[in-house]
């Protein structure tokens, strides 16, 4: 086994445009787009092209075009250079690209079963998101604990040690956010978005997805997938770990400091924008980062990687 590992980017990372570099100089592109929209029933590939970013922007569509253009990404590198990853890991939605690059699962089925998560997540309760910059995660966890007395709020993303999310009712939302400035946190920044993700207010959005997640095969993966509710490597349960997701902390602080502990050295971002890159140069900037979002970035890295493995 090599030592890298692959980690893909969860919602957040779209901008109107990505994928169609791709698409342009690739059949491998060409023929994964064409069959997301097949399986999709609608033009994906032209709303990622083209948007409209508002429209883009909408979890149901966010999602699906996130692990599209994600899965060609890795397709990419596997097609020029025999990538045998040790790990591969996710943010979130990126769980099920990584479960893909795996062969957990195949195109249909990770497809099929983003589809359905992003229709459960975006019809689900309204709530609010805040990052909370700056903040070591004891002060944030005491900060969430006395602002749980204005309704649900919960640590939704351990990003990296001074970078955390929290979820929940928006009242309380807020009310946390005050806390953590007075607390010293630098910033305190309400996200973009309309539900409140990896908190309590999305279990009933799991229960629905446990019948969809059930209908499909998991096979036994060919590098070890590490999983954002326990960070740690997983062979079976999947399906369990899947539904338990949508509303359980992202463990993604906990998933790095795992990997590196393997002496794993290099890392390569596949999808869109560099959000994972840029946390990974937190833990440790001697590591190796890598990105693959179009194919200039694909060049550089298999440049990069055949010199310093030298293949």
């Amino acid at each position: 086994m090599s030592n890298i590992a692959l980690i893909f980017p969860g919602q957040g990372s779209q901008a109107v445009g990505m994928g169609k570099n791709f698409y342009e100089n690739s059949d491998i592109a060409k023929n994964i787009f064409d069959n997301v929209d097949s399986i999709l029933e609608k033009p994906l590939s032209k709303l990622c092209f083209d948007g409209p970013e508002e429209e883009l922007m909408q979890t149901i569509n966010t999602q699906p075009a996130i692990l599209t253009v994600s899965i060609i990404a890795y397709e990419l590198l596997r097609s020029k250079f025999d990538v045998e990853a040790k790990y591969t890991a996710g943010h979130s939605l990126g769980e099920y690209s990584a479960l893909y690059a795996s062969n957990v699962l195949d195109l249909e089925s990770v497809v099929k079963l983003v589809k359905k998560r992003a229709q459960l997540m975006h019809n689900a309760p309204r709530g609010a998101m805040s990052a909370i910059l700056g903040l070591p995660q004891e002060a944030v966890e005491q900060v969430v604990e006395k602002a749980s007395s204005k309704g649900i709020v919960t640590i939704a993303n351990y990003n990296t040690p001074e970078q955390l999310v929290i979820s929940g009712e928006p009242d309380a939302v807020n009310y946390a956010s005050e806390l953590a400035k007075e607390a010293g946190a630098k910033r305190a920044l309400a996200l973009p978005v309309s539900g409140a993700f990896h908190s309590p207010l999305m279990e009933e959005a799991a229960r629905n997805f446990a019948e969809e997640v059930n209908q499909y095969q998991y096979c036994t993966p060919k590098s070890a997938v590490i999983t954002n509710v326990d960070a740690k490597p997983s062979e079976e349960g999947f399906e369990q770990k899947l539904i338990k997701q949508i509303y359980s902390s992202v463990l993604w602080t906990q998933t790095m400091e795992y990997i590196k502990d393997q002496n794993i050295n290099t890392f390569i971002e596949l999808g869109p924008g560099k959000v994972l890159a840029g946390m990974v140069k937190k833990f440790d900037r001697k590591l190796k980062v890598y990105n693959i979002y179009d194919m200039e970035s694909l060049e550089n890295t298999l440049n990069a990687l055949g010199a310093s493995l030298n293949v």
